[in-house]
């Protein structure tokens, strides 16, 4: 039988009631409520940055890839599609491309006239990612045999020009000689990004090729997908290096550098949070198993004097520490992952669109980041618990019998 831990595990039943007793769970909650809002803040904050991340994706992808041009024009020089498609064939670090084409047009309705851009698609060759953020509707349809008429409407436009999902509207093309086509409102999309929703109508690649003239073999550039988004900027000069001059490589996190900044900022900001949480935790953890040494100052005493040594009295104390420790994990996981569960399911926290880019708090399960968590908490306290003992050793037999 090991004595430390039968005496730590009598100690922590004679202490009910006592001032060792209300500190003792002062530290359990500290500790409790340090790993639950750690494990929400990391939810949280990889649940904003996958669901910007993904609503960013879903219209400019990791890499675009277009004709160079000095004038910065949404509307730029055609590219060929196959020999392009060959060259990206030969990087393993390509997941999918999507070709694309941008055109300005001009939307008339009965009572609105608004400026927008039509960005075509082509999704016989890879499925769009805009599918994610249909919430009315259905998404395009691509006949084989001819361009689709159907499009897709931001929930800003079509409320400004009062379009509703069947409505169709006449898109007048500046170019010379002008073009009118009719089209139809198949699905209304939201990703809450300002960049996006007040420009951007998205339709089928086919009706720019037929307006600009151009053949099947051509288009406006190509959208790159990686499989994995933390190589971009090694990709990105690899792929670089292997274009051909008259084309240029533009990286998602340069396009819309704001919002990853704005990502970056939030890491930074929850991480020092994170830090000053883990240190009140830790602090009170040594305070608590100060405590508890001083209230048992008499008992150390007895226990030297019959025989103790310091290692078996520390690791009495050692073994009461780790057992509020695991107690405070344990509680904290349930506090905090219950938390996420309950707003993950129910979604009971809402968000302003306007000012979050979307309607709730979002939740991601990560595994790795959540035992991390666990095991540096777990480490900390042990730390917390470990150096207060080595007081122990200070401690004198004949003394301690008379503390009071």
């Amino acid at each position: 039988m090991n004595v430390s831990r039968y005496i730590s595990h009598k100690i922590d039943g004679a202490d009910a009631g006592s001032f060792t007793s209300t500190v003792t769970k002062i530290a359990i909650v500290s500790i409790a409520l340090g790993v639950a809002v750690m494990i929400v803040s990391f939810a949280i904050l990889e649940g904003f940055r996958n669901e910007i991340q993904s609503k960013i994706f879903s219209f400019g992808s990791h890499l675009t890839i277009s004709k160079y041009d000095n004038n910065n024009s949404l509307e730029v020089e055609p590219i060929g599609n196959v020999q392009l498609l060959n060259d990206l064939k030969r990087f393993p670090q390509v997941q999918s491309t999507q070709p694309f084409a941008r055109k300005t047009a001009i939307i008339k309705t009965r009572e609105e006239v608004l400026g927008v851009v039509l960005k075509g698609i082509d999704e016989r060759q890879s499925p769009s990612l805009m599918r994610q953020n249909l919430v009315e509707g259905k998404f395009i349809s691509f006949p084989d045999t001819a361009a689709s008429d159907q499009v897709l409407l931001s929930r800003k436009v079509a409320d400004k020009l009062r379009l509703k999902v069947g409505d169709d509207a006449l898109f007048y093309f500046i170019q010379n000689p002008p073009r009118v086509r009719r089209f139809v409102v198949s699905g209304i999309y939201q990703t809450g990004l300002d960049e996006f929703d007040e420009v951007y109508i998205i339709g089928d690649i086919r009706q720019i090729r037929e307006l600009n003239a151009w053949p099947d073999t051509l288009v406006g550039g190509m959208e790159v997908v990686l499989k994995d988004f933390k190589q971009l900027d090694p990709v990105a000069d690899d792929l670089y290096e292997n274009l051909r001059y008259d084309l240029k490589l533009d990286k998602i996190t340069d396009e819309y550098a704001q919002l990853f900044d704005w990502l970056q900022l939030l890491n930074r900001n929850v991480v020092i949070f994170l830090l000053l949480i883990v240190f009140v935790a830790t602090f009170n953890m040594v305070a608590t198993i100060f405590i508890m040494i001083l209230e048992r100052t008499n008992m150390i005493g007895v226990l030297k004097a019959i025989g103790a040594t310091d290692n078996q009295i520390r690791s009495m104390f050692f073994f009461r520490g780790l057992n509020l420790a695991l107690r405070g994990i344990f509680y904290g996981n349930l506090a905090g992952l219950g938390f996420c569960a309950i707003q993950y399911f129910f979604h009971l926290i809402p968000l302003d669109p306007e000012n979050y880019y979307m309607d709730r708090v979002p939740i991601h399960w990560d595994p790795l980041i959540i035992v991390l968590l666990n095991v540096a908490t777990f480490l900390m306290s042990l730390l917390a618990v470990l150096l207060p003992t080595y007081l122990i050793s200070r401690i004198k037999p004949v003394v301690a019998i008379k503390f009071d």
